[in-house]
């Protein structure tokens, strides 16, 4: 008995799937490339054992918990937000009475390909075979395969990319350059405590980036050289790109005098919500300017309602799941910032969505003619098999495959990583595998692409 089945999320016609099967053949076991995601570099830095299964699967990774918390299952009980887990045991065993949740989700498939590839698991995990799991992977923790920097080479990840806040000394970092291990682990600089006037303690973490950088932030003049300097500081240990969590894509193009008037204004504390949302929109445009001085690649995730569960974010605070989806506008929003930097050669931004209806209304057109734009892979509630068929679908037809950004797995949860790709290779290899059977393109063109997509747009979209 296996867990996953070797033809999983090809085609059911016979002829289409073994063109696909051909092209996975090629690609399968390219080096993964993992542009953006939420991965902690003090792993790699102290390189010490995972603690236990639940830490290491159940407690960062809030696809799973926000499952089993729309099921009734409380936080507590799942001991989330607390620094270390007391009874490990239990909170596995409440999570495999509870697995059940996840068939047809693509959760379901990352953490089946974890235990089977990694644990050599094969049964169901249940409640039945709940204490065999723990048992299993426990042990197997302990030993020196399963340390991070082993299972880093292990997944052959040739970049790994974590996010960073701009008050974050960079110290694990530094600590990998140090140790002389050659892995790429790379910091990405993710400005929104210092930029977002809603960020808690927003004042408070402005002058502690003035102290860090030796300016002064009560200005504006000197709040944008701070930032710079940060940018800076990020580059020089390897970081490629920045990235952006606003509610929205908006940008602005105010002049000199005017930004720092409401920059007074914010940082004052007295900035009504459109105040706040019109100095957010300016600092897109401020970092589109940054970035194209300094090369970085600007990524903007837009469209989360963030910490929609009022009492859930006021007890454990922020990122516990309850992000929610919203409607999101791209083409009149940009157009502040592309009319100042969209035809710079010097530029890439990459943009994500979580509102799928504008991929073929506004993304794709976009992308398709702005030199600037590539569109990022399908993100979050929509990184899934379906998802990513969506996207193909979309997107290919107006934008080509050519400005798009290849895949990342945007994950917490580590050992999702290497299953997040193969689901990705597998759908490009799907989706390419239909268009040969149905001649819209060559068998020769689509092994061609399907490394592009896997391997090269990834590293040339993110300057790797």
């Amino acid at each position: 008995m296996t867990l996953l089945h070797e033809d999983r999320l090809f085609p059911a016609d016979p002829g289409t799937r073994a063109v696909a099967r051909r092209l996975y053949s090629a690609i399968r076991d390219l080096p993964l490339v993992s542009p953006h995601g939420h991965t902690q570099a003090s792993w790699f830095a102290h390189n010490q054992p995972f603690p236990d299964p639940a830490s290491l699967f159940v407690q960062p990774d809030h696809y799973v918990y926000r499952m089993l918390y729309s099921q009734g299952v409380s936080l507590e009980d799942l001991e989330i937000g607390v620094p270390e887990i007391k009874d490990p045991r239990k909170v596995w065993r409440t999570f495999a009475e509870h697995y059940y949740l996840f068939r047809g989700t693509p959760t379901r498939m990352w953490l089946d390909y974890a235990f089977q590839e990694l644990f050599g698991l094969s049964e169901r995990l249940s409640a039945k075979t709940a204490d065999l799991y723990y048992d299993t992977i426990a042990e197997k923790l302990l030993t020196p395969e399963f340390l991070p920097r082993s299972l880093y080479e292990r997944f052959r990840l040739e970049v790994l990319a974590t996010t960073d806040s701009p008050l974050d000394s960079l110290s694990d970092h530094q600590a990998i350059r140090d140790s002389g291990w050659k892995a790429r682990i790379i910091p990405t600089f993710r400005p929104d405590p210092v930029i977002d006037p809603e960020f808690p303690g927003f004042r408070e973490k402005i002058a502690r980036l003035g102290e860090m950088t030796g300016e002064d932030t009560d200005s504006f003049m000197g709040y944008l050289h701070a930032l710079e300097k940060t940018r800076a500081r990020f580059k020089q240990l390897g970081c490629t790109a920045t990235d952006h969590g606003h509610l929205t894509a908006r940008t602005a193009n105010l002049s000199g005098e005017e930004a720092a008037r409401l920059y007074d204004l914010v940082l004052s504390g007295r900035a009504d919500g459109e105040q706040q949302e019109l100095f957010r929109a300016q600092m897109l445009t401020e970092m589109g300017g940054m970035s194209v001085n300094d090369g970085l690649v600007m990524q903007i995730h837009p469209g989360s309602s963030r910490n929609h569960n009022r009492q859930l974010f006021e007890r454990y605070g922020r990122d516990m799941g309850a992000d929610i989806p919203t409607a999101t506008d791209y083409v009149h929003a940009l157009r502040p910032l592309l009319d100042r930097y969209g035809n710079e050669r010097n530029f890439t931004l990459v943009l994500f969505t979580l509102d799928e209806s504008a991929y073929s209304r506004e993304l794709a057109p976009l992308a398709g003619h702005y030199p600037c734009l590539r569109l990022g892979p399908p993100w979050w509630f929509h990184d899934s098999p379906e998802g990513m068929q969506r996207f193909r679908e979309t997107v290919t037809e107006t934008a080509g495959f050519y400005n798009t950004a290849g895949f990342n797995d945007d994950t917490r949860a580590f050992l999702s990583i290497p299953a997040r790709h193969d689901v990705a290779r597998r759908m490009d290899c799907a989706f390419l595998a239909k268009l040969v059977v149905e001649y819209r393109l060559d068998e020769d063109e689509a092994f061609e692409v399907a490394h592009d997509l896997t391997y090269k747009l990834v590293r040339i979209a993110y300057k790797l």
